[in-house]
This record gives C-alpha cells, sequence and structure tokens, in this order.
C-alpha cells in the first residue's frame, strides 16, 4: 500500500506542483485585471438604472482583452508616473473625448449636470413653483403654479425677488439658469426670498419649503372647431402618456371626433412615451416600431387592443426640430397609413441610447441600437463628417431652400419603402410629410428682426400685464382678454415703447409684419394671465401649417 501511494506520488507529484503554479499564475492574472478594473469602474453603482431615451437596460461592463491598449495605458499611468495621478480629473477629461467619436447622441452625464439633464425625463424637480420672467434685470413673478409651495405662502403674481438666502439677485447681472439654481433644491428643504410688492413700502421676507413641481410635456389641448382636437406635446417624458390621456378623455367629452397632434419643435424623449401614444390609434397587432444592434437583438413594440382613438382621423404636426421620439410616433402613423404627417422634414435622429449610472451620480448614456419604422426604414441622418456638420444640417437644409420647397429635397431610391396602402416613403434622414408646409416669411421686414433680436414683443407683453394686472385678473377666459385688448391702444403703447428702447417705428415695415407682432403681444398677455390656454388659441391665427391640418381633416 505505501509503495502504490510513494508511485503515485512520484507519477502525479510534478503535474500537482505544475497545477498549482497555473493556478498562481491565473490568480495573480485574474488579482490584477480586478485591480485594473477596480481602479476603472470602482465609481459604476451596483444598481444602476435604465430607461429609453429611445433608451434601453443597462449591461454589465466586460473586462477588456489583456492587450487592450486602454487598459494597458491606464494601468502604466496609475502604476508608474512620477506623481499621484487624479484619476477623478482622468475620469471627466477621457470618458466624453471617447464618446464624442462615436455619434453626435452618446454622452456623459457629469454628476452636477445629472438633474438638468433628466428633469425633462422624469416630469418633475423640486424648487419653490413659479413662473418668472427676468425684467430689466429683476425677477418678475408671473405666476405661482397652482397649489405649489410659493402659492401656499402668499406668493403673488407682479412679485419682485430681490433676495434669495440674503444675496440680492435685483438690479445684477445674473441669468435665469443662476436663479433658478438658487430656487432649486432638494424637496422639504426652506429657502428664504424677500419679494418687493406693489405698494408696500417694505420687502416682505417669505420661508418656501421646496416641493416637488410637475413639469408638463402636454403644453395645450383644446377644440379648435366643432369636431377637431388639438394637442400640443412639447417632449416625451414619464409623465407624458398619462398627460394625453387626459387630455384625449377632456376633448372627448367636448365633442372631439378628429385629432391633431402638434409634435413641433419636439426633440424627443422617452420612447415607451411615443409608442404607448402611438398605441392609442393603431388597430391590435400593428408594428409600432423595431430596434436593432450590434449587440442587442431585433426587439419589435407591436400595437395593442387598448386606444381611444382607433377610429379618430389623425393630422400630426412635424418640423425641422421633431427628432427621435417625435419621429418613433409620426413613422408609426406614416407608416401604418394611419393618418397625415403635415410640415417640414423632421431632425433625423433614430439611435437608441442607453444609461449607465455611476456612483458618485454621473452617467453615460451611450448610443446601443438605431430604431426603425414599421416599413424597415431608419430616418438617422448621416454623421460620418463630424459632429460640426451633423449639426449644421438645418442650416444646410435651409440654405438649400428645402424650408421653402419639398422639391429641393432629393431622395436616393436605395431609400426608398412603400407603406401597405403603397405609398412611398423614404428613410436616410427624417420623416418626410404628406403634406408640405413651408415656412411663412410673409411677415419678415428689418423692423421685426430688430424687435425679435431685442425681445421687445415679450418684455413689453409682461410690462403691460405687470401695470394692468388688477383689471386682466379679472378675466378668465382668452375671449374676454382679447375683447379687453381690443378697446386699448396696445398698438401705440408698444411703438412707444420700441422708441424707448432705441428701435425707430418705420411705417412701411411696421404694416408687413403688424400683424405678426401685434398678435405675438396679445397672445403673450393672455399666457401671462392664463397660461398656454391663453396664448396657443390667439397665436393660431398665424400658424400656417395647423390652419392646413385643420382644412385637411375637415375635408375628411
Amino acid at each position: 500500500m505505501k509503495s502504490f501511494k510513494r508511485d503515485k506520488l512520484i507519477i502525479y507529484g510534478p503535474i500537482v506542483v505544475a497545477l498549482v503554479l497555473i493556478v498562481g499564475i491565473l490568480l495573480g492574472n485574474i488579482f490584477t485585471q480586478m485591480k485594473l478594473r477596480s481602479i476603472i469602474t470602482s465609481e459604476i453603482s451596483k444598481q444602476s438604472a435604465s430607461s429609453r431615451f429611445g433608451v434601453g437596460s443597462v449591461h454589465g461592463l466586460n473586462l477588456a482583452p489583456r492587450n487592450d491598449k486602454i487598459n494597458k495605458a491606464l494601468y502604466y499611468v496609475l502604476n508608474d508616473y512620477v506623481d499621484s495621478v487624479p484619476v477623478g480629473e482622468i475620469n471627466e477629461d477621457v470618458i466624453p473625448s471617447i464618446l464624442k467619436n462615436l455619434d453626435p447622441h452618446s454622452v456623459y452625464i457629469p454628476a452636477k449636470d445629472f438633474s438638468k439633464y433628466n428633469e425633462p425625463l422624469t416630469g418633475n424637480f423640486s424648487g419653490i413653483g413659479v413662473l418668472f420672467n427676468m425684467n430689466e434685470d429683476t425677477v418678475a413673478i408671473i405666476r405661482p403654479i397652482t397649489n405649489g409651495p410659493s402659492e401656499l405662502v402668499g406668493i403673488l403674481p407682479g412679485d419682485r425677488i430681490v433676495e434669495v438666502e440674503g444675496t440680492v439677485v435685483a438690479g445684477v447681472e445674473m441669468d435665469s439658469d443662476e436663479i433658478v439654481s438658487m430656487l432649486k433644491g432638494e424637496k422639504g428643504t426652506p429657502v428664504k426670498i424677500k419679494v418687493k410688492r406693489w405698494g408696500e413700502p417694505e420687502l416682505i421676507e417669505f420661508e418656501i419649503i421646496r416641493d416637488d413641481i410637475p413639469i408638463y410635456s402636454v403644453d395645450v389641448h383644446y377644440m379648435v372647431t366643432a369636431d377637431i382636437g388639438y394637442v400640443k406635446i412639447s417632449n416625451f417624458a414619464q409623465t407624458t402618456y398619462r398627460e394625453f390621456l387626459t387630455a384625449v378623455e377632456e376633448l372627448k367629452s367636448e365633442g372631439m371626433k378628429k385629432i391633431i397632434v402638434d409634435l413641433r419643435s419636439n426633440g424627443g424623449g422617452i420612447m415607451d412615451a411615443a409608442i404607448g401614444i402611438a398605441d392609442q390609434f393603431l388597430e391590435e397587432g400593428r408594428l409600432v416600431v423595431y430596434t436593432q444592434g450590434r449587440s442587442r437583438p431585433r426587439k419589435n413594440d407591436y400595437s395593442t387592443s387598448k386606444g381611444m382613438l382607433k377610429k379618430d382621423d389623425v393630422v400630426i404636426l412635424i418640423d425641422e426640430f421633431s427628432a427621435s421620439a417625435s419621429e418613433i410616433l409620426a413613422g408609426a402613423i406614416q407608416d401604418n397609413d394611419r393618418g397625415l404627417i403635415v410640415g417640414r422634414r423632421s431632425f433625423g435622429k433614430g439611435l437608441v441610447q442607453e444609461q449607465m449610472n455611476f456612483a458618485d451620480g454621473s452617467a453615460i448614456r451611450l448610443t446601443v441600437a438605431k430604431y426603425y419604422t414599421p416599413t424597415g426604414r431608419s430616418i438617422q441622418k448621416p454623421y460620418d463628417e463630424g459632429l460640426e456638420e451633423y449639426y449644421n444640417d438645418l442650416s444646410n437644409r435651409y440654405m438649400h431652400g428645402e424650408f421653402a420647397n419639398a422639391d429641393s429635397i432629393n431622395f436616393s431610391d436605395s431609400l426608398k419603402y412603400v407603406t401597405p396602402g403603397g405609398k412611398t416613403v423614404y428613410g436616410g434622414g427624417g420623416i418626410m410629410p404628406d403634406i408640405f408646409v413651408p415656412v411663412d416669411t410673409t411677415y419678415y421686414s428689418a423692423y421685426l428682426n430688430r424687435i425679435t433680436n431685442l425681445g421687445l414683443s415679450h418684455r413689453f407683453a409682461f410690462q403691460y400685464t405687470d401695470f394692468y394686472r388688477d383689471d386682466l385678473e379679472k378675466l378668465t377666459t382668452v375671449d374676454e382678454i382679447q375683447a379687453y385688448l381690443d378697446d386699448v391702444e396696445l398698438k401705440r403703447d408698444f411703438l412707444e415703447f420700441a422708441e424707448e428702447k432705441g428701435v425707430k417705428y418705420n411705417p412701411e415695415q411696421f404694416s408687413i409684419s403688424e400683424e405678426f407682432i401685434m398678435t405675438q403681444i396679445r397672445a403673450y398677455i393672455a399666457r401671462n394671465i392664463i397660461d398656454n390656454k391663453g396664448y396657443y388659441p390667439v397665436v393660431r391665427r398665424l400658424d400656417q401649417a395647423l390652419q392646413v391640418a385643420i382644412d385637411t381633416l375637415s375635408a375628411i
């Protein structure tokens, strides 16, 4: 027995030693890799949140190959550089540099900017709840948000904020972003402000407890005719779908049979919100959109049996600033022959980002897939000539005449697709509308350009509202406000205001732009009193694309 054991030791001993050595080497390599990975990824949180902007789930970070130059370079610097290495600063410099060379929409978000990036997507932030205007270097309250923290403590329209936490903010050069950052903060925290109120000799001090303030993405909804409803969506956030359903329910109760969904200047947001709204229009089982990437298998999103609008005629309004989720919704309606798209060619963003959060509060939004409309077209415009050329695309379109003439757009036959109903559509650069509406330049003049650059229409409207607030706040509807403005010398007062601000009256040029200028002023005044319910119905008379949409639906 002993001899047998000795023989086994003689035979297997060298093998065991070799295995021990191999395991030791492997463990050494693993521990080295773990150390490297720890250095590089120590700030990645164990629980990473995700959402689709078109954005999807978050995936783990794999160990890079041993011959990876970036890891080897980092390891070399971190271990052998003559002085201590500021790892945090390297992260803030290197990560953005890597991402900016990938595509225009992969982005690194520093921790200090994360809340600002996410607010439009989450649909709320914590603050004091006021709408304000910077009037002559002074924060003037347009109105406190209903049931918000400021209204509850007694802040009134027209109040001027003079101090925030002992810092004077009136009459000093401070932009609105700085003011906002001082007033915003964590929910439940107090902020002290002092305001100047008309008729009160002394400043009034308030302590306001910050609370969640909703950000609405459905700007307005109202009936534009007896049976046509209008819904304006400014972005796609977590609350957008619910807001849209609420708007539709109210319009249905007012007799809506047809609907206009306005996505102009809507830069997108959360993809799922656009899919949910598309589902309201499409019969069950229709493809809404699909996504696919190099490491992401194809994922189809189909419509369900739910929906309040499956039989309602629909027009979608888009323009050159409609992007991403807006294009998903427009593409789903167009490719399923479900409605008409009116306006101008959209932006052309068809990339899907995923978000990976880091423990320090920063994050990466990385493009991981493209989305495709139901006919299979990618509407992502080219970005292989660099960021500058990518964002100059809209200027190039304008110079090329695209905003004035649809025939200036030349699509390649290789990008041609056909809908089930036989309509030709194109990929490769935005959604092309079914009915083109050019930019309206009939009101343009040098006088209009001058007052627009100085913001005089907006400034005058606020000053006028402020001066006549006691009268205006007795009015509760847009018709009452417009009737009031019919009986005053609004035009004379504005021309005097403009002269005081250095814009000399030019009768010929003003006559060209008068309807535009005065309609904008009347709309701004109404907005100051009753918010967007006052603005959009007034400015509608200048909105050529909206009128085309109304005429189109009325003819069906």
